[in-house]
């Protein structure tokens, strides 16, 4: 393998946006760890790349496993020495999350233990290898129902979607985007939160007005900022900039 290619983890790439973020990472010529929370699907993910003559390989990485995240972190190291891309895609919802008034307890506990605290579990146990590499990028997939404005405004389209538990989560990730931009400023490391639009994945029930494929460009756009295009602590979709 090439020095200069860069080394590409997304969590959660077994399906969705999580494969197309995968799948085209690998089209633009880096070396893509496919990260999922079953080995088995990790590997056929493999498989189901390298069908289309792109190269990747598989780890087994839970978020709700954080000695499993430090494994996986220690096996990045072992094989490459460093990190280009940490794509923190995985997420999850729960039929039991809702309003706050009606939402199961345990159901939002689940949400933000993985969510949340999942991703910066990730996020700091691969933060030593994306140090070592030339000028890393974090893209952390959020979403437009973790933003506090869009919540507040009557005439949003996302008004109504009252998830306490999904929309606190993707809002506890922006925090982490403000805060760990601040924390890497005279760094080579960027980290941006990526709403990839409405998407029709698992996650949405097929809901939804983008493909997958749609919807992985723009975090994959942001995966490979070129230095003299480089933004950091920036929460966008597709349609520009999103209010915190």
């Amino acid at each position: 393998m090439h020095d200069q290619q860069r080394i590409a983890l997304a969590t959660g790439a077994n399906k969705g946006i999580g494969f197309e973020i995968a799948r085209q990472l690998a089209q633009a010529g880096a070396h893509v760890i496919v990260g999922a929370r079953d080995r088995a699907k990790a590997v056929s993910t493999v498989e189901a790349l390298a069908a289309r003559d792109l190269t990747a390989e598989p780890v087994q990485i839970d978020l709700d496993d954080h000695a499993g995240v430090a494994r996986a972190a220690a096996h990045v190291g072992t094989r490459h020495g460093r990190l280009d891309i940490l794509v923190n895609n995985a997420g999850i919802v729960d039929a039991a999350d809702g309003p706050p008034g009606m939402a199961a307890l345990e159901a939002v506990r689940r949400i933000m233990d993985t969510n949340f605290l999942g991703t910066l579990a990730v996020t700091q146990a691969m933060l030593p290898l994306l140090r070592r590499a030339p000028a890393a990028r974090i893209v952390n997939l959020s979403s437009s129902l973790g933003s506090l404005t869009v919540n507040g405004d009557p005439d949003s389209a996302y008004y109504d979607a009252r998830l306490i538990g999904y929309n606190a989560s993707k809002a506890a990730l922006n925090m982490l985007t403000v805060q760990l931009a601040q924390e890497l400023r005279g760094t080579r490391i960027a980290v941006n939160s990526v709403s990839p639009g409405y998407v029709k994945t698992d996650l949405t029930g097929h809901n939804g007005f983008m493909t997958p494929e749609e919807g992985a460009r723009l975090p994959v756009a942001y995966a490979l900022l070129g230095e003299e295009r480089v933004v950091s602590g920036r929460f966008v979709e597709p349609g520009g900039a999103m209010p915190w």
